[in-house]
């Protein structure tokens, strides 16, 4: 991020290091990554680097690239909204318009993400009270909060985020339409709350995030299946498996243990699979048919709302069915079942099931015990990664001489 300033400074414009960056440095936090804003044009900027490049309709940026890491680089936004540019419900669909340091930052979304910190005078400026606000802990959106939102909706999730994240009060004006205007999130592409949703729940903080987007009506734009299952709870089977899931996540994240989206999404979407299952079960079909056939019902619904990459959506599906197979200690059963290279993750799954009165205590103590037999530790490495497996490489087989 130095590199880049540097050199945009030595070539004449203005380098500024900007929004979630400077706001963490100042709260004592490690930043994540680092936003730069510059008054030089996407092409200048793409001039300037040679490991550049442009990227984005709606928002033009320029990423530069040092191996794997990428600074975003930003042109100064204006003002001047042009009213073909947005959608009916307000949405802005391009913004290319170019503009000033001050016009930037009004166009910022929270005063705290407001601040620039300017490298040519070691000085950090400040158009929208946001230092006090930080001081304050208290996030305020820049301008009418209802057209913010409207022209960006996933800025409410980001307010709740934000929330969650630092422990800060949402300003009154702020707060006020939230609820009212959750529906919008419905016009956001799936992919987008993909990555929205990652940001929410893989970051150590996910009970309080979940907690938040409930109270704000957000999380049903998110997971309607799920949000409907907890509005009918079973002996608060679903909301406590929901949050002992989380609050697993979170415990992974703070001692450094890997997470997997795969992990998470089976958690937030058991309760409506299990329903459908039960319907399927009662009508004469299979525990593991019934789950599968309520698995794919399930994600044909969900992937409307967010996506989930196939990636980690065939592993979802996976962790689900094996609960079936958890039945199943008698004969060589148990022994095939181990060798699954999704076991792992199945039996935390099962375990959470159990934890959270769902399932049988006794089943999943069975096959706690059933692993130490085999010389294996219950304990270690649950919830690991469950993406697509590497292909091993087979010799070429050696023709016979003739």
């Amino acid at each position: 991020a130095l590199k880049v300033l540097y050199r945009l400074k030595k070539s004449g414009y203005q380098a500024h290091l900007v929004g979630g960056g400077v706001r963490d440095l100042l709260l004592g936090r490690e930043p994540k990554d680092f936003d730069v804003a510059t008054d030089a044009t996407p092409e200048q900027v793409k001039a300037a680097f040679g490991n550049a490049r442009i990227i984005g309709r709606r928002f033009r940026l320029v990423h530069v690239r040092f191996g794997r890491e990428i600074i975003e680089v930003a042109t100064f936004r204006s003002m001047q909204f042009q009213q073909e540019k947005h959608s009916e419900e307000g949405m802005v669909l391009r913004d290319n318009e170019f503009g000033s340091i001050e016009e930037d930052a009004l166009r910022r979304d929270f005063t705290v993400n407001a601040l620039y910190y300017n490298i040519a005078d070691f000085s950090v400026i400040d158009y929208s009270n946001g230092m006090q606000d930080l001081e304050d802990g208290l996030l305020r959106l820049l301008g009418d909060p209802e057209t913010r939102y409207r022209e960006d909706p996933v800025r409410m999730l980001r307010a709740a985020r934000f929330s969650a994240k630092f422990g800060f009060n949402i300003e009154a004006a702020t707060e006020a339409p939230i609820t009212e205007l959750a529906h919008l999130l419905g016009d956001v592409p799936s992919a987008r709350l993909y990555e929205e949703v990652l940001k929410l729940f893989i970051s150590g903080y996910a009970v309080s995030a979940f907690k938040k987007l409930r109270h704000y009506d957000l999380f049903a734009q998110l997971f309607p299946q799920t949000e409907e299952a907890l509005a009918h709870e079973d002996h608060e089977f679903p909301l406590v498996l929901v949050l002992k899931g989380l609050e697993n996540t979170d415990k992974r994240l703070a001692q450094d243990k890997p997470v997997t989206p795969a992990f998470l999404f089976a958690v937030l979407l058991w309760e409506p699979l299990r329903r459908i299952a039960n319907e399927l079960e009662a009508e004469g079909l299979p525990l593991y048919q019934a789950l599968q056939h309520a698995g794919n019902r399930v994600v044909e619904e969900q992937v409307r709302c967010v996506a989930i990459p196939r990636r980690f959506s065939t592993p979802m599906r996976e962790i689900w069915t094996l609960q079936a197979r958890f039945h199943n200690t008698k004969g060589k059963r148990p022994l095939r079942l181990l060798a699954h290279p999704r076991f792992r993750a199945a039996y935390d799954f099962l375990l959470l099931r159990a934890e959270s009165g769902e399932a049988d205590p006794e089943l999943a103590a069975w096959w706690t015990a059933f692993q130490e037999q085999q010389g294996l530790d219950p304990k270690g490495g649950g919830n690991k990664p469950t993406g697509n497996r590497r292909r091993r490489r087979s010799r070429p087989r050696k023709r016979p001489a003739k």
